[in-house]
């Protein structure tokens, strides 16, 4: 099965790459989710955050 991707984009991020690409902590990241600002999926037992919703914050949608 191939799977593509839409602009070489990825889908989600680690908690660890949104707090690097946003320049932000890691616990800020988490204080956004809990606000409801990112939104976070559990796959197994890695926390992801949607790309989408990142996107949305930085561009001032959120």
């Amino acid at each position: 099965m191939k799977i593509e991707q839409t602009n070489n984009r990825q889908l989600a991020y680690s908690i660890k790459q949104a707090a690097y690409l946003t320049s932000l902590g890691k616990t800020r990241i988490y204080e956004l989710v809990r606000e409801g600002k990112l939104v976070k999926r559990r796959v197994g037992r890695r926390s992801l955050i949607t790309a989408e919703s990142l996107h949305a914050l930085i561009e001032g949608e959120v």
